[in-house]
């Protein structure tokens, strides 16, 4: 009988571009990665906080878009796999220490922030070692995530001589304080979820 006359349902090609470097995902993350010299720039060089404050918003804005279009399209690579979460993980951490240094938020709010995400990375590189297989990011995680992505553009452009800075400086507070908050909590979700990794993946090398 020929394959084609099978009654077993046809399976999507997911990864079918496993090896290519050029696909639009990818083309996405180096994008949104060339552009935090360019905030750089405006930020310190052209002295400029309310562009500053524009481009990491919209850099920030669209750290969803090449994981759903690697997922939607089945162009899934493992340079994608690398590169996006690398990515996501500059445009934050310049970014928060760049408004840091510039001093248009405390540094208290710069440490706590990036402690978490140092926390994170460590226990990550720790359970990897430990043979843990790969741990899905929370819901939680995911909202304070994008709450930080945008709290920290609103703050800087809170701290600009734009007409409407009061506004965005309240804005980036009241988005600030619970995703802060959230980040933390969403870090306590992954003890349990650690240890069922860990045991996974030590069930899975049996």
């Amino acid at each position: 009988m020929d394959d084609d006359d099978s009654n077993e349902p046809r399976q999507r090609q997911v990864g079918v571009f496993e090896d290519r470097i050029f696909t639009v995902p990818n083309l996405i993350s180096l994008a949104r990665l060339a552009c935090i010299p360019w905030f750089l720039w405006l930020l310190f060089s052209d002295d400029n906080r309310w562009a500053a404050a524009w481009l990491w918003g919209a850099v920030g804005a669209t750290d969803w878009v090449d994981g759903w279009w690697a997922r939607r399209f089945d162009v899934v690579s493992e340079l994608g796999k690398l590169i996006d979460p690398v990515t996501d993980r500059a445009v934050l951490i310049v970014g928060v220490l760049a408004v840091g240094i510039d001093g248009a938020v405390p540094w208290w709010l710069v440490v706590l922030t990036l402690a978490r995400e140092v926390l994170v990375a460590i226990a990550g590189l720790v359970l990897g070692a430990m043979g843990a297989r790969r741990i899905d990011v929370t819901w939680w995680g995911k909202v304070a995530t994008f709450g930080l992505y945008f709290a920290f553009p609103f703050l800087l452009g809170g701290a600009s001589d734009h007409s409407t800075a009061d506004w965005f400086w309240w804005g980036g507070w009241i988005l600030a304080v619970p995703s802060l908050i959230y980040s933390y909590l969403s870090a306590l979700q992954y003890i349990p979820l650690a240890r069922v990794a860990l045991r996974e993946g030590r069930l899975d090398k049996e």
